[in-house]
């Protein structure tokens, strides 16, 4: 197959997911636009075969996510958009006190109640996506709720 025609398909049919996905995790959309171009990029570099569709957006997920906390890692001086910002972007009126509980999450936590209550993803699914078991995919879930729950009755 012609890689040109490839990364165009995939471009087109993944960048607004994976651009939702990094925002959660790194609130910042000049970091975001950095790591969906760089997971491009290693798709370009790698030029990976794929089994199907799955796959190949399993494959892009983990490529961003794991780019994410790199970035994360590295970016304590760079500014950060506001998380008002980020909800008039992602969330509809009605969900933006969520949202906001939801970025106030580690990492691990907000990405895995994302892939599992946004796109819909199964545990099993999050934990190949994330590179761990399902038993810590399903921790993470637990522990982000009982957070999330915390942040709202601290708040009350």
């Amino acid at each position: 197959m012609d890689i040109e025609k490839d990364i165009r398909e995939a471009v087109i049919k993944y960048s607004d997911m994976l651009y939702k996905i990094c925002i959660v995790i790194l609130c910042n959309e000049q970091d975001v636009q950095d790591a969906i171009q760089d997971t491009f990029c290693r798709y370009i570099e790698k030029k990976p075969k794929f089994r199907d569709e799955e796959h190949e957006k399993a494959w892009l997920i983990r490529v961003a996510t794991n780019i994410c906390r790199d970035m994360i890692r590295f970016r304590i001086r760079h500014p950060k958009v506001s998380i008002e910002e980020i909800q008039n972007t992602l969330a509809a009126p009605e969900d933006r006190d969520t949202f906001q509980e939801l970025l106030e999450l580690p990492v691990k936590q907000k990405t895995a109640i994302y892939l599992h209550y946004v796109e819909g993803y199964q545990i099993k699914e999050i934990a190949d996506i994330m590179g761990t078991t399902e038993g810590a995919v399903k921790m993470r879930l637990k522990r982000g709720k009982k957070q999330m729950r915390s942040i709202v009755e601290g708040g009350i």
